[in-house]
């Protein structure tokens, strides 16, 4: 009972925090939470930790935290998921500069 009250209680936290992500990515996202809740549970703990260290900032956080997980977040993604992160990377190729420049 309390494990299933924990997860609805991530899942709304999660919701909240994706408003503006596009429903395909959250759906994917909501996923991989469902598969194996714990993995992000741990993840959530170590960035809320390097928040505290880093001033807020969820981007350094996220950019630090996360590349440790890489394996693991890779192994909860079901092929379609995967075909999907792929089409996402090639569609941000060339876009944007090393420098952080937009190219057309």
């Amino acid at each position: 009972m309390l494990g299933k009250l924990k997860n609805m209680a991530m899942k709304k936290l999660l919701q909240s925090q994706m408003k503006d992500v596009p429903e395909d990515q959250q759906k994917m996202i909501m996923e991989m939470l469902e598969k194996d809740p714990k993995l992000f549970e741990k993840i959530a703990k170590e960035m809320q930790a390097e928040l505290k260290s880093n001033g807020n900032n969820q981007m350094q956080a996220a950019m630090k935290v996360l590349p440790k997980y890489q394996k693991e977040i890779m192994s909860v993604m079901s092929p379609e998921m995967k075909e999907k992160m792929m089409q996402m990377q090639a569609g941000m190729a060339g876009k944007f500069s090393p420098d952080g420049r937009i190219n057309s």
